[in-house]
């Protein structure tokens, strides 16, 4: 996944409307490429470098987490092992 980095219109994501020309705008923080869209190799190595219009990257490659982070697992340990309280007041063991 890649994180954009500079806003930008996609002008190689393009939909025709009867007023013209409408580009799939990207904000800075959105995620490229948006869903439904498969960009090529070229085309991701021309947005994270500099060799395209804006002569600056325009996204980044955004490492995925693994679901359980070093940090997450760390707490995990520090938790309280006692049996938790039923409400009537007897351990969710009995």
């Amino acid at each position: 996944m890649y994180r954009v980095i500079k806003a930008f219109a996609d002008l190689q994501d393009v939909k025709k409307t009867k007023s013209g020309d409408l580009y799939h705008e990207y904000e800075i923080g959105d995620e490229y490429p948006r869903k439904g869209l498969k960009p090529s190799e070229e085309r991701i190595a021309e947005l994270s470098g500099s060799n395209n219009l804006q002569k600056t990257p325009l996204i980044e490659l955004v490492e995925e987490e693994n679901p359980e982070t070093p940090k997450e697992a760390a707490k995990d340990e520090n938790q309280d092992p006692s049996p938790k309280k039923a409400k009537s007041g007897k351990s969710a063991a009995e």
